[in-house]
């Protein structure tokens, strides 16, 4: 065959890009390589790979923390409704809410076309509980009763007024999609302590109050920039919680091994061509998948769990992918040493017929979550377990379209909004921050998102300020520039 200029152009090209990237790929290789324990080698029968414990010098801290089950209501719970009674406003039912307290606050599209802004007492009856007295909603038996285990944020507040930007920023410290989530970077910093499962589960269920609420996207639980093996490893909440752990007919374990055995000396051969990292996590996660096939059905395996222990979660435990189940499951997971459990509850953006909706999500959420919490203090290990709780901003006093006597909606609200902590580290039975008499504005101790974010790292043992990984030319970190950490809620 004849070659032309034109095609040996080409080909010098294509091996001038290859060598270019192979050069490219070396150096993140290396940088990576200064920053871990190691990276998975090739995998062999004999077990030879390891997965990375995460980098070193980490944790930079004595950690109170082992793993994070991090319970997401999306759609963002009425704070008003059931955390923070503002029994006061009942006197200014129906009244405009006064320019003084919005002070020209944006608005969304929902209701920027409102003539007026009715204040919207809540219909619920509030009660102290514990030897904390916390106020918890009569939606909230369950979780009540572990009102001195509670850490209560009544002073939240964030940036986006969105629900896609708003759980975007929760997730990542940014309201733009591309970067690492919470969890990513918890792995990606202090590794796995179970190789048969990976560092970050995320679990997903359908709110009964509004099933057909905002959407999830598996960005939300991505790496981003980091190596991909950190991404969030999401279990189904239909069907089959992980697919094809099952091996196909005429496929045995054994001859599985032999497979990818060859398939990672391949891998192997093309990384050390290329030197592509994302050819090591090709590696690493098939070997993951292997041992996942084994660790998986014992995982969700609950028929050995204690009848009182099945009740304790209530009847919705034994239907797969519900709330109660998640509970339940994530128990389980943080058991098998798994990092960060995260479940992202759907349901709660309660534009309209909030009263019903909001009895509906409750009904999902209360006694399984109390029931974890007790399930892990009977195993003694809620002491090293944080438990987070809550949604991506709060609710608004005054009322989304009509008012009546016991029907009402709230728009989205990012000022102020409550969040729960649990567990270790976190100073039980107290109340932090403080809302105006409208639950519009915070009057005392304003928590950050960003400040949430570096607190839940630093319970693990991590500074925030010194997690950073280089992607285009800048140190990026979970919680940009900003960040405080929030010392009156440590125990």
């Amino acid at each position: 065959m004849q070659f032309g200029a034109r095609e040996i152009e080409m080909a010098a090209r294509r091996a001038l890009l290859t060598g270019g990237c192979r050069a490219v790929g070396l150096a993140a290789l290396g940088g990576l390589l200064a920053e871990s324990a190691g990276v998975a080698g090739l995998a062999s029968r004999s077990g030879v790979a390891a997965e990375p414990l995460g980098l070193a010098g980490l944790p930079h801290h004595a950690a109170k923390a082992k793993r994070i089950i991090y319970l997401f209501q999306s759609g963002a719970p009425s704070q008003m409704d059931l955390f923070d009674p503002k029994p006061a406003m009942e006197a200014h039912r129906g009244e405009d809410l006064p320019a003084s307290i919005r002070m020209g606050q944006r608005l969304t599209t929902m209701t920027s076309g409102q003539a007026k802004f009715p204040v919207a007492p809540s219909v619920f009856q509030f009660a102290q509980h514990g030897e904390s007295r916390m106020w918890f909603s009569e939606l909230l038996p369950n979780m009540a009763r572990h009102a001195d285990d509670f850490c209560m944020i009544r002073s939240m507040n964030t940036e986006a007024i969105n629900h896609d930007p708003a759980i975007t920023f929760c997730q990542t410290g940014a309201q733009l999609a591309g970067r690492p989530s919470i969890g990513s970077w918890v792995g990606y910093g202090l590794g796995s302590e179970n190789r048969d499962l990976p560092a970050y589960v995320v679990l997903t269920s359908f709110g009964s109050g509004r099933p057909d609420d905002q959407p999830l996207y598996d960005r939300l639980w991505g790496a981003g920039f980091l190596p991909s093996k950190h991404q969030g490893v999401k279990f189904r909440n239909k069907g089959d919680a992980v697919l094809y752990l099952s091996n196909p007919p005429g496929v045995d374990r054994e001859l599985r091994r032999g497979t990818l055995d060859r398939l990672a000396t391949l891998n192997q051969k093309h990384f050390d061509r290329l030197g592509d990292p994302e050819i090591q996590t090709r590696i690493s996660q098939y070997e993951m998948a292997f041992r996942m096939q084994a660790s998986v059905p014992d995982l969700l395996d609950v028929s050995r769990e204690p009848q009182h222990v099945l009740d304790q979660y209530g009847p919705d435990v034994k239907r797969p992918g519900s709330y109660a189940a998640n509970c339940l499951l994530a128990r389980r997971l943080a058991e098998r040493d798994v990092r960060f459990v995260q479940l992202f509850h759907m349901g709660w953006d309660h534009h309209g017929n909030l009263p019903n909706a909001l009895r509906g999500q409750c009904r999902d959420t209360d006694q399984a979550t109390a029931a974890l919490i007790a399930d892990l203090k009977q195993r003694d290990m809620l002491k090293d377990t944080l438990i987070v709780w809550g949604g991506e901003f709060g609710r608004t006093i005054y009322s989304q379209g009509a008012l009546s006597k016991d029907n009402y909606g709230r728009d989205h609200h990012p000022r102020c909004y409550t969040m729960l902590l649990a567990g270790a580290g976190i100073r039980g039975g107290y109340t932090h921050g403080e809302t105006d008499d409208y639950c519009y504005n915070i009057v005392r101790d304003p928590v950050h998102v960003h400040d949430l974010n570096a607190t839940i790292l630093h319970l693990l043992g991590i500074d925030h300020t010194r997690l950073t990984y280089r992607s285009q030319g800048r140190d990026f970190r979970l919680t940009d520039i900003h960040g405080e950490l929030m010392r009156p809620i440590l125990a």
